[in-house]
């Protein structure tokens, strides 16, 4: 470990040693064994033979090459870098400036750090819990979001509507540097979409986590690593973005760094105008609806702004512990307009023509601020972390649905008002202490999260004998839910020859609090969300998760590695407040107070071999959640005032789900010029259980599959395609048709490597579309939805005192990883 962990008083000495009239140089040039490239980024370390605190030492530019200046003597020298061996030599006697040559370093197969499986640099790292995807070098999301970022990780998917699935599964967690942030949105995916792509350093996909992590999501865990520079002085970079659909998004980063502090800032700003459409069949099986058939098309046009800022800044001190502060702040505005064209028939006559409309108009406001501590205790990994974090998130939102008839006659048929306030608060409180014991590990820590949610919704509609609006008291409601989780975790790992260990165990309270107000009628109460239903709860869960992950290296190039653990998925505040949301006259959404958190147990059996130049992964997994959440599709026994059913989605806790599959993964660098990445991802899924004596049993198999082909041209130019298909699948009453889409791109740097222009199309053939069939008892709806067509962009990013591909290995390695992976243990050679 010592051999990637540089202390931070090394950077804290790049300055020169200023005693003019005696002073050398020693300069060099670091450079790859194999391929004989220069090593950017690696450092070099000057340290007093006779004086054993007094270092300096500097890192390596662009070309490799370092360049010290220091008084005469007798010095030990160092270079290191990430993944290589470490170049040393002792009492070296330099009275006049010298050059040193080339130094060669050779990688380091067998560190316990991190190990580099492809020919490109730190692309992909495979660890004891998890696998860490490098994606500062996918062009194809250069202009993009975070979100589309995601879309190109092995084992993750995004549906068409944004939604993340790991290996299948939506109950996944998404940390932002380790932690829950408001930058990842509360509950929801759509502030992804706010951030650039080109923030993100890395993504660790966390299929088995360990017990330092919220047991959360069982599925696993997607930790978005943002970039953060550590180079001395000031640098940043300037990236815009203008495509078709018009969308135009511009990005400052700027970075000071000395001895003593490092000030950090981020600005953006994005206009986005994203169009849509969608297309419902629903035929109607039962004589509740007076219309046999009903044909929606919709178009949906959104126009947003947003604007962003991050500032923060680290201060030094001591050379081992530093405290760093930080600000951000998020505004939005949303304007999203919905038209639906309605055809109503019976029997197989077109009898009415209807247009709807949904204007919504969303203004999102967030902020969050945290603070951390971090002492590194000593050279060998003792090291204690704090953080305490509070973030906000308001949203007002105004939704006007207005639907007229078209045929026969034009008239209005309804026009509402909907009015939704939605505030979330957050606080987080974590401390970590790592203790290191030769090459065993010990980990203990405490984490607490305070949240409160408060839902104010309001329905007025239009009362046309007065036309005056009029509050809907049945559905007007207040819903304020808390969820408060105290964990402590202790973990220890080793090295047992060619074993490596890591258990853990987590201990956590969840209390789930929820209570309305509202002016509701106790029988339409009843009817409306059931009986025996307590609005006002308050539930304490008190779990224990065990995790234990083993790694078995059958060489220096392969391994074996085993994982387990135990998770849960609590419901959000959107899950159980009890009172209909409608997107709809004839469609709602309604939560369920009775909604009890999921368990699930989970296996993980992977397999990993390297050659030199192809790389394969694989894993068997199996994962059994109890209590699990299923959304339903019933008929509410209402009907609107012209004749049409009214159909509600809910959430429930069914009995059991079962989930296996298999993953393979491949990477492979024909030749220098030309680098391919594959992986195919199987499941099979069975649901069980029953609600209202409905039996919503199901079986399930599916599969999805993504290939990256990245070309390196002359004159400096990248060519890349990416292509992802899913494979259909289907729950208990509905059937999703397969998808398939291409990304494309092309960039060229200039000026020196201090710029480059992208050029990429995103869904090249406009196929990302989500296309499904649903049958029930009482209707059939066929169905096709595009959250976004095809999207061309053009970018240009310059950089100042920054390489294009920055190097990790210059600061200790927790610092650039949020709370959750202070001092992670890495045993296993390969792993």
């Amino acid at each position: 470990m010592h051999k990637i962990i540089v202390p931070l008083f090394l950077f804290a000495l790049f300055a020169v040693n200023t005693q003019a009239q005696n002073s050398i140089t020693i300069s060099g040039k670091v450079v790859d064994q194999d391929s004989g490239q220069p090593l950017e980024y690696a450092t070099f370390v000057l340290q007093s033979s006779n004086d054993p605190a007094q270092v300096t030492g500097g890192i390596t530019d662009l070309d490799g090459k370092f360049e010290v200046e220091a008084s005469p003597g007798q010095y030990n020298i160092r270079v290191e870098y990430i993944s290589y061996k470490t170049y040393a030599r002792t009492n070296q006697t330099y009275n006049a400036s010298t050059n040193l040559g080339s130094i060669i370093l050779a990688p380091d197969v067998a560190q316990l750090q991190e190990v580099e499986v492809v020919g490109e640099k730190t692309t992909v790292e495979v660890r004891l819990d998890k696998k860490v995807y490098n994606i500062g070098k996918d062009i194809t999301t250069s202009g993009g979001n975070v979100s589309d970022a995601l879309g190109n990780i092995p084992s993750v998917s995004v549906d068409v509507e944004g939604a993340i699935s790991l290996r299948g599964n939506e109950n996944v967690r998404i940390l932002i540097n380790g932690k829950p942030s408001a930058l990842a949105g509360f509950g929801s995916t759509d502030a992804l979409r706010q951030l650039p792509a080109d923030a993100i350093e890395k993504v660790e996909v966390i299929t088995s986590p360990s017990a330092r992590y919220d047991a959360e999501g069982t599925a696993g865990i997607l930790n978005i690593i943002l970039k953060k520079e550590k180079t001395l002085g000031i640098n940043g970079s300037v990236n815009t973005t203008v495509g078709i659909p018009f969308n135009a998004r511009a990005t400052t980063n700027f970075n000071l760094r000395t001895e003593k502090f490092n000030i950090f800032n981020t600005l953006g700003y994005f206009h986005r105008e994203s169009p849509g459409e969608g297309r419902n069949d629903n035929t109607y099986l039962s004589d509740a609806s007076q219309f046999d058939r009903i044909i929606e098309e919709r178009d949906i046009s959104r126009n947003d702004d947003g604007f962003n800022i991050n500032l923060g800044m680290e201060y030094f001190l001591t050379d081992k512990s530093s405290i760093t502060g930080s600000v951000f702040f998020r505004w939005s505005d949303e304007n999203d307009l919905t038209e639906n064209d309605n055809q109503r028939f019976i029997d197989n006559n077109l009898d009415s023509r209807t247009f709807r409309t949904e204007d919504q108009g969303e203004d999102d406001r967030s902020s969050q601020y945290s603070l951390n501590y971090t002492n590194n205790i000593n050279d060998s990994g003792h090291k204690l972390t704090a953080d305490f974090q509070y973030s906000t998130d308001d949203e007002d939102l105004l939704t006007v649905i207005q639907e007229n008839n078209t045929f026969p006659n034009d008239n209005l048929l309804a026009l509402e008002n909907i009015y939704e306030k939605q505030t979330q608060d957050d606080i987080l409180a974590q401390i970590d202490y790592v203790l290191p014991m030769g090459d065993a590990q010990f980990e203990a820590g405490y984490r607490g999260n305070f949240e409160k949610e408060v839902n104010d919704y309001q329905l007025d509609t239009l009362n046309q004998g007065t036309g005056n609006f009029e509050t809907n008291t049945d559905l007007t409601n207040i819903f304020t839910y808390h969820e408060n989780v105290n964990a402590l975790y202790t973990q220890y790992g080793n090295k047992y020859g060619k074993f490596s260990v890591l258990l853990g165990l987590r201990l956590e309270n969840t209390q789930m609090k929820g209570s309305v107000d509202s002016d509701i009628d106790g029988a339409v109460l009843d009817e409306l969300i059931g009986q025996d239903v307590d609005l006002n709860f308050d539930k304490n869960y008190l779990g224990l998760f065990p995790t234990v992950n083993l790694v078995f290296e059958i060489s220096e190039t392969q391994n074996i590695s085993l994982g387990y653990n135990r998770r849960i998925n609590r419901p959000r505040g959107w899950f159980i407040n009890p009172f209909p949301s409608r997107s709809s006259r004839t469609n709602v959404f309604q939560g369920n107070p009775d909604l009890d958190p999921a368990f699930a147990n989970a296996f993980d059996l992977g397999y990993m071999k390297r050659w030199k130049t192809l790389t394969f992964t694989s894993s068997i997994y199996y994962q059994k959640e109890t209590r699990s959440f299923e959304f339903i599709t019933e008929e509410t026994g209402q009907v609107t005032s012209d004749g049409i059913q009214i159909i509600r989605s809910l959430p429930i806790n069914l009995s059991t789900n079962e989930r296996v599959g298999a993953e393979a993964g491949v990477m492979y660098s024909p030749a220098k010029w030309w680098r391919l990445n594959g992986s195919v991802n199987f499941f099979l899924f069975s649901t069980d259980g029953e609600f209202n004596n409905v039996d919503y049993g199901a079986s399930n198999s599916s599969f999805f599959t993504r290939l990256s082909s990245k070309f390196t041209l002359p004159a400096k130019m990248e060519l890349q395609a990416n292509s992802f298909y899913m494979g259909p699948r289907q729950n208990a009453q509905t059937e999703t048709d397969a998808m398939f889409s291409l990304d494309m791109a092309l960039s060229k740097d200039l000026f020196q490597d201090k710029a480059t222009l992208s050029l990429n199309v995103s869904d090249m053939f406009n196929s990302r579309r989500r296309q499904s069939y649903t049958q029930t008892a009482s209707f059939i709806r066929d169905s096709e939805f595009q959250w976004r067509k095809r999207q061309v962009n053009l970018s240009f990013i310059y950089r100042f005192n920054q390489p294009k591909d920055r190097r990790q290995g210059n600061r200790p390695d927790g610092d650039e990883r949020g709370g959750e992976e202070q001092g992670e243990f890495k045993g296993g050679g390969n792993s």
